[in-house]
């Protein structure tokens, strides 16, 4: 009896929009975070280490009431910024994947992308998943959406990947420098190449071209780090440390509102109107003073998506 591959969990719950119709989908991480977390750890008791809130100037710890929240205006002058302020900049989570162009999959530069998701359909909206799927195929375009994940707004690309979509959060072109930062030369931008280099150039790509292999690119300082720590857990070298609580994420529900191409077709070029309804909001999660290790020691613990 084979046994079923456990689902991954979602991280947010919510709609693809566009024109008038609505694809309830969950987003799922289609990356995690690789490399050795490493935790701070008294060496005479065993104990956690955790970051404290210390003033630059006198060195001296702050108590949390006292601290607030500035953006540096000038060098030196700061503008301090009330918690209710920020909350009213915040973008209202409206818990849509809000779709306002179509562009050529090849139009985005590769330092725009960010973050890849995947998008899973729920059970009532697998056949309008499929229709968007294909259409996306079809027409060698990508969705250019925006999407409020937690509290901050992102610009994202909804593409076609095998038989799935996936939303890859873009960085806003503000965000991203140009080549204009980096000093080329005119040998550089407008080079005197022979034919004789250019050729051996392109000999040696075509000998050592090959298919793309993810099982053959691995992350070899990670494996032997873990390997060592495998190791001296089966020699009985663990310190017990004792792990605090963890909050689970909370979802939201969706309404289905699919079947809605010919009307959304037949209104070209209008927004649809956005939900007045505000996604409730989650309770502020108390910070803990430190990570710690797990209390199984015999399967060392590897850095969380």
């Amino acid at each position: 009896m084979t046994k079923e591959k456990p689902m991954a969990r979602a991280i947010w719950k919510g709609a693809i929009s566009f024109g008038l119709v609505h694809i309830p989908v969950d987003l799922v991480s289609a990356s995690s975070s690789g490399g050795v977390d490493f935790d701070w750890l008294d060496d005479r008791s065993m104990e956690p280490v955790g970051y404290r809130r210390v003033n630059k100037v006198t060195g001296k710890e702050v108590p949390r009431e006292h601290i607030v929240k500035g953006v540096e205006h000038a060098p030196g002058e700061y503008v301090v910024l009330s918690e209710e302020e920020i909350q009213q900049a915040h973008p209202r989570a409206t818990r849509t994947i809000d779709i306002f162009a179509f562009v050529d999959a090849g139009q985005i530069p590769l330092q725009n992308i960010d973050t890849p998701y995947y998008l899973s359909p729920d059970r009532r909206s697998g056949k309008v998943y499929a229709l968007l799927r294909e259409s996306l195929v079809a027409s060698g375009k990508v969705a250019l959406a925006e999407v409020v994940l937690r509290t901050r707004q992102y610009l994202a690309a909804v593409m076609p990947q095998e038989s799935a979509l996936v939303l890859v959060t873009l960085r806003w072109p503000a965000d991203v420098k140009g080549l204009g930062i980096l000093d080329l030369g005119s040998e550089v931008t407008e080079p005197t190449l022979a034919k004789g280099e250019l050729a051996m150039a392109k000999r040696l790509i075509e000998d050592m071209t090959q298919d793309w292999q993810p099982d053959d690119y691995r992350d070899t300082f990670t494996e032997k780090v873990m390997d060592l720590v495998e190791q001296k857990a089966q020699e009985g070298h663990v310190e017990r440390v004792e792990r605090p609580d963890e909050e689970a994420p909370q979802g939201a529900d969706i309404i289905d509102l699919t079947e809605l191409l010919r009307r959304s077709l037949g209104g070209k070029g209008a927004k649809p109107e956005k939900s007045e309804k505000a996604a409730p909001a989650k309770a502020p999660r108390k910070r803990a003073p430190a990570k710690a290790a797990k209390d199984d020691a015999s399967r060392p613990r590897r850095r969380k998506a």
